[in-house]
């Protein structure tokens, strides 16, 4: 009999959690004041980690029906997961961890776990089809810990030996998860149980893996030995056992056990500054099993796993920490020179871009992020301010009755300010429409009109912390190369400091040039535009969006090269208004067509300028408004679109 097609290289089945990380690094649990939301759990990790290094993972555990368990979800889906074998549990809470980080080696660590959703999962609950789909299983050690977990485990080996899948074993303990300790010990790492012992070795020979630090191998062997407790391991099993050494690296044992850790296949680890060491395990099983399941050699699948785990323990997190495939081979190849990776400018810079939740093929964006030009058409109206929200909403509704009948999905986008547009921002935050998806929302931080750039509302740090991490910071600077070198300066230092701040907070960072109009004496041309792209990458700065003005083919040229020289992960550049003509933007939209990087538009007043005038003169109504930004929406759409004809 044939079995099923391998489509999966490894399924997960385990823990799988939220972990709320303290963000008070020093502090004492008690005393945090705020906490970062992560997926989490030991499996969840592995899911997440051998995914992101380029395997096709599953998950086979249990979610609750509630926001976390739907976080859980989708952020194991955004990372390549599969899920159909993530249960949703309609009786049980996500499970849910609390933790902080005292210093390198202390967490204090709380398991919010009492009849959890993961803990539930049952032998009715493995499919034989799923398992034998995989090339390999991946258990971690707390469910062998629960009689109900534990036969699940079994039944899912079982369809493993039977299918020819591979089997890995993480041992994972903590002894808190066995009942060994009082619910505020989760920290606590080892505790001696022959109890727990046993059940361990009942199950060993099932495994054609097995992955344990020291302590961990002290509890399957029986022995606070490491090699006595390695030698009564391999009594119970013929698995390739692989040994978590820290710092020193890890040691593998294919066969009989040396008197002496050194004498297995050894691999140093690599040197880093340590924040902590939690999370650095499943980091390290996620890169060996990319090289375990590849075929490559115990030394290179060994220097995955301790170039993984010491990439984690330098950063804050477990599956955010955890370092994608690119990203991880950058570091191997320049381990040398990168003694703290957190601090690495290029590895950071790929961490970023390459965990990015959602890259962008296509942008139509209508822009009525404008404050400065209502507060004007209010003004002109002799009508009160209060007009500026509802309109905005009405726009809103513009843009989404115009993408729909457009036919977008994935591609549509909002650019809408908090001052007047607050409402439009907390309905298309989050919005996955099922016609059309996911709505691209762009924020802008600038004081309008401002040169030398100002910030609407003060710190940006303090700002960008209580944002939604979808809403893609928008920041307008009025700039030219040529302008006086301290003008250029004070610029120069406050885009830095708004780049830092979202390297920080994770949101994306679109930067709109515009050339000063008040300065007939300087040239406004493609050059320039050209010159200052060159000269906010020299900085160092990255951002992951342009908004540039309507350029010449060969200018959109020279910036392509800029791009490709300094950031080829650049989500792309989305080409400005400025209240032109439609028929001047169709032109300039013909012109991109050989550039690579730019991916649409973002305009505004083109669209919505005159209907809104009409409006605020109560010339149209709700509807009429709407229907005309929404026919220009359309129309601007179709030029994009039939711009290479």
């Amino acid at each position: 009999m044939v079995g099923p097609e391998k489509t999966l290289d490894v399924i997960c089945m385990g823990r799988v959690a939220v972990d709320l990380y303290g963000d008070q690094i020093g502090a004492k649990l008690e005393d945090m004041r705020t906490f970062s939301k992560y997926l989490g759990g030991s499996s969840g990790n592995l899911a997440y980690g051998t995914a992101i290094q380029g395997l096709r993972s599953g998950m086979l555990a249990r979610v609750g029906d509630e926001h976390m368990g739907r976080f859980v979800r989708e952020e194991l889906e955004r990372a390549g997961v599969d899920t159909q074998y993530l249960i949703t549990d309609p009786d049980r809470l996500t499970g849910l961890v609390v933790l902080g980080i005292k210093d390198k080696d202390t967490f204090p660590l709380i398991f919010f776990r009492e009849n959890c959703a993961d803990m539930a999962i049952s032998v009715d609950d493995i499919s034989e089809e799923y398992i034998a789909s995989s090339r390999c299983l991946a258990i971690t050690g707390t469910h062998l810990s629960h009689p109900q977990t534990r036969e699940a485990v079994l039944k899912a080996l079982e369809y493993a030996k039977k299918h020819r899948v591979k089997t890995a074993l993480d041992i994972d303990y903590r002894p808190v998860l066995w009942g060994l300790t009082s619910h505020g010990d989760g920290e606590t790492r080892f505790i001696e149980s022959g109890a727990v012992t046993t059940k361990l070795q009942q199950v060993l020979s099932l495994f054609d893996l097995i992955v344990g630090t020291e302590e961990e191998f002290h509890i399957a062997g029986g022995d606070t030995d490491t090699v006595a407790a390695l030698k009564k391991v391999r009594m119970h099993t013929d698995a390739e056992l692989v040994c978590k050494r820290g710092a020193l690296g890890c040691s593998v044992f294919t066969d009989t056990i040396p008197n002496n850790l050194d004498q297995g296949v050894t691999v140093k680890g690599v040197r880093v500054d340590v924040l902590n060491v939690l999370g650095a395990g499943d980091a390290f099983m996620s890169g060996l099993l990319r090289g375990y399941l590849n075929g490559e050699s115990w030394e290179k699948s060994c220097q995955y796993a301790n170039a993984c785990g010491a990439l984690v323990v330098s950063r804050h997190g477990c599956s955010p920490a955890m370092p994608t495939r690119e990203e991880l081979d950058n570091y191997l190849a320049r381990w040398e020179e990168v003694p703290r990776p957190d601090k690495d400018t290029q590895l950071n810079h790929l961490h970023r871009v390459t965990k990015r939740e959602q890259k962008w093929q296509e942008v139509c964006v209508m822009a009525f992020d404008h404050r400065a030009q209502f507060v004007d058409m209010v003004n002109n109206a002799d009508v009160s301010i209060e007009h500026i929200p509802y309109l905005k909403n009405l726009l809103w509704k513009a843009a989404k009755s115009g993408a729909a009948s457009a036919g977008l999905r994935d591609n549509a986008g909002v650019l809408c300010d908090s001052t007047f547009g607050q409402d439009v921002l907390n309905q298309v935050t989050g919005l996955n429409d099922k016609n059309l998806g996911r709505f691209w929302v762009g924020r802008p931080v600038e004081l309008p009109g401002s040169r030398p750039l100002r910030l609407e509302h003060g710190n940006i740090g303090t700002y960008l912390s209580r944002w939604p991490k979808e809403q893609i910071v928008k920041c307008l600077m009025f700039y030219h190369p040529d302008d006086k070198q301290s003008l250029c300066e004070e610029q120069e230092n406050k885009i830095q400091e708004i780049y830092q701040a979202c390297c920080h907070t994770g949101n994306e960072m679109l930067l709109e040039i515009v050339l000063p109009r008040d300065r007939t004496d300087l040239k406004a041309d493609d050059e320039q535009y050209r010159r200052v792209v060159n000269r906010v990458y020299e900085l160092g700065i990255k951002p992951d969006w342009w908004k540039l003005p309507p350029l010449k083919a060969a200018g959109w040229q020279q910036v392509d090269k800029l791009i490709d020289e300094y950031d080829p992960h650049c989500q792309g550049v989305v080409i400005l208004g400025l209240d032109a003509p439609m028929s001047v933007l169709a032109e300039g939209f013909k012109e991109t067509v050989s550039s690579r990087y730019v991916r649409g538009f973002a305009v505004g007043r083109t669209l919505f300028g005159e209907p809104s005038r009409q409006w605020l003169a109560a010339k149209i109504d709700d509807n009429e408004l709407i229907e005309q930004v929404k026919n220009n929406y359309i129309t601007m759409i179709d030029y994009w679109r039939k711009r290479k004809q």
